[in-house]
């Protein structure tokens, strides 16, 4: 209780020393910091002294960083989305002190970014308006773990290796695996997937309560303060609203997830086939027949493919994911100082083949280097496009390419994004996508909770 009525008094304290503007919009079209006017809405605000000492008044002054290279590196992620930094990055340690932030931030209308492990692809975290970076990797605590509900509640800070890493000997695991070592309710905010979700599904499947902080510093809880139900219909679905916002309508504090038991037996293998048709066919004829993992080898057979090698130690199955893992590095390393943008659509299973060699066949009239990985048995698919940064011919190709490739989604009854998100680079295709009367729902959704627009202005929407 002390603790909470010091805080109230800091923020006290932080409100009065923002009663001056906190943002003063500077004069120069565009930083030197060279960011692109595509993405950037409007000139950027440097923050007042002000309001930096109000930010410092919460959290302490080590917890607020406004120095370059600390901006530049919460500004961008993985994609290949540049745009410039926030103004400042701030260090909360708990909900209290998000909340508290946030309704400062909220009162002077100044734009918040949440940040988690920095692992996404579609330009999640770029500052578009400026803003305070929320960093909340120190909120990193496994708050409960309920091995008779087969539930666990974590802080945005927990990774999910470190997830699985804490459940190793409680006989349980949380099976949504994205390949990076993501944060889960970065995870949540992007409804991520991976290689598992054929048969454990994606994010929205395995989240059962969020907390969330609204832009003006309310605490919600999807599903009810401390409810983990298994199913409910009390109401509107909160909880998959807030799953797959992208940290457009709040800051995902806590997270409640529907664990897994360990399989008893795990093994791996590997497979070549003559051609792209072949593979492809052959997963979907596993699919569609829904045979025992031991019939598997017999499709194969047909199809062409060669005998399964199989990994059934956990050091050499470790070893083939790794190799599935750092595909995206291993992209990069075909040209060195190269940048990668990565697709990410995803088909009807029966619509999988043919998109697969249409793709392959466009890849090679293009020119363009681009290997293929995916996660095929859910129709989704990556096509991991390695370009040159600064041959801008080149990056228009990279960019024509993925639009066509998501168009082709698109007339396939596929969607632009599998699990990746919308973020900066997939805007232009969501309405095609969705249609003119579901994106003004969303407007209208995204305008009830966030009027000022101050949540990560520019993604999705």
């Amino acid at each position: 209780m002390g603790r909470r009525l010091s805080l109230w008094r800091r923020l006290r304290v932080a409100l009065d020393l923002c009663s001056r503007p906190a943002m003063a919009l500077r004069q120069a079209a565009a930083r030197a910091l060279g960011c692109r006017r595509s993405y950037c809405l409007r000139a950027q605000g440097q923050l007042s002294g002000d309001f930096l000492e109000s930010l410092k008044a919460v959290l302490g002054s080590p917890n607020v960083s406004t120095a370059l290279a600390t901006r530049e590196q919460h500004g961008r992620d993985e994609s290949m989305h540049r745009c410039c930094p926030p103004d400042a990055v701030v260090w909360p340690q708990d909900v209290e002190q998000v909340s508290a932030l946030a309704a400062m931030c909220y009162s002077q209308g100044i734009p918040i970014i949440p940040f988690g492990t920095g692992t996404g692809l579609e330009g999640g975290v770029g500052a578009v308006q400026g803003g305070v970076c929320f960093n909340l990797t120190r909120m990193d605590q496994i708050l409960e773990l309920n091995t008779e509900d087969f539930t666990v509640s974590v802080e945005p800070g927990v990774t999910h290796k470190a997830l699985n890493s804490y459940l190793r000997d409680s006989g349980l695991w949380f099976p949504v695996d994205p390949g990076a070592d993501a944060s889960l309710c970065g995870m949540a905010a992007t409804s991520a997937s991976g290689t598992n979700a054929v048969r454990y599904g994606t994010m929205r499947h395995n989240v059962l309560n969020l907390q969330v902080v609204l832009p003006d510093g309310r605490v919600l809880y999807t599903a009810g303060k401390g409810h983990r139900p298994r199913k409910s219909a009390a109401g509107y679905h909160l909880t998959g609203l807030f799953v797959g916002s992208e940290g457009t309508l709040g800051l995902i504090t806590q997270a409640t997830l529907r664990l897994h038991g360990i399989p008893e037996a795990t093994a791996a293998a590997v497979c070549a086939f003559p051609s792209v048709r072949a593979a492809v066919d052959s997963t979907v004829q596993v699919l569609q027949a829904g045979i025992p993992i031991a019939r598997i080898g017999e499709l194969v057979q047909l199809n062409g493919g060669s005998d399964f090698t199989w990994a059934q130690e956990q050091e050499v199955r470790s070893q083939l994911w790794a190799a599935r893992h750092n595909a995206w590095y291993a992209a990069l390393a075909l040209r060195p100082g190269s940048q990668g943008y990565c697709t990410d659509v995803c088909v009807p299973i029966s619509q999988l083949p043919k998109i697969v060699v249409e793709t392959k066949r466009d890849l090679m009239e293009t020119g363009l280097t681009g290997p293929m990985v995916g996660h095929v048995g859910d129709g989704n698919f990556h096509c991991i496009l390695v370009h040159d940064p600064l041959d801008t011919d080149e990056s228009r190709q990279v960019k024509a390419f993925a639009e066509r490739l998501a168009r082709r989604a698109l007339a396939l009854g596929g969607t632009c994004t599998g699990e990746h998100g919308v973020g900066l680079g997939k805007r232009q295709l969501l309405r095609e996508e969705l249609g003119d009367v579901a994106l003004a729902t969303m407007r209208q959704i995204k305008a009830t909770l966030d009027p000022k627009n101050l949540m990560n202005p520019g993604k999705v929407l």
